[in-house]
């Protein structure tokens, strides 16, 4: 009963907000207040409310939720170790497999990749020898533009 009582009061709340909002002409935002103000107030009338309050005070409840999580950490665990140890039992053997076809297969099939008989040619760069004539472009990019 309070649960209901507090839903109800939380649901007027948001519709006196989203009045205000809607006074002052922000139509958009006084819709969306009032739709989750009313979420509370369809929970109660649903019975969720009730099945929420119900379960948790029920200890059967708790050890379902226990027994869920104990799963879940099984179940992560054992994920955990078949990553470790390279996927199921039926991948592990199917990768041997491929392992024991490679070694068996000449290397002669695959592209050889040693060093290139071809010279890196590198970009020649001019020394520069005068600062002055690095500062002449930009005098004459100055003068171009009449400053």
């Amino acid at each position: 009963m309070i649960a209901e009582t507090v839903c109800s009061a939380a649901s007027a709340a948001g519709l006196g907000i989203a009045a205000v909002t809607a006074y002052r002409k922000r139509f958009l935002a006084a819709a969306r207040i009032a739709a989750y103000a009313l979420v509370p107030v369809a929970l109660v009338m649903t019975g969720i409310v009730d099945w929420v309050a119900d379960t948790a005070f029920s200890p059967t409840a708790w050890a379902g939720f226990g027994l869920l999580g104990a799963s879940w950490l099984l179940f992560a665990s054992t994920r955990a170790v078949e990553r470790r140890r390279g996927g199921t039992r039926k991948e592990r053997r199917e990768a041997r497999a491929a392992q024991r076809r490679e070694t068996a297969a000449p290397e002669a099939s695959a592209p050889s990749l040693g060093p290139s008989t071809r010279p890196v040619a590198r970009p020649a760069s001019a020394p520069r020898t005068n600062s002055a004539d690095d500062f002449s472009d930009i005098e004459a990019i100055l003068k171009k533009h009449g400053i």
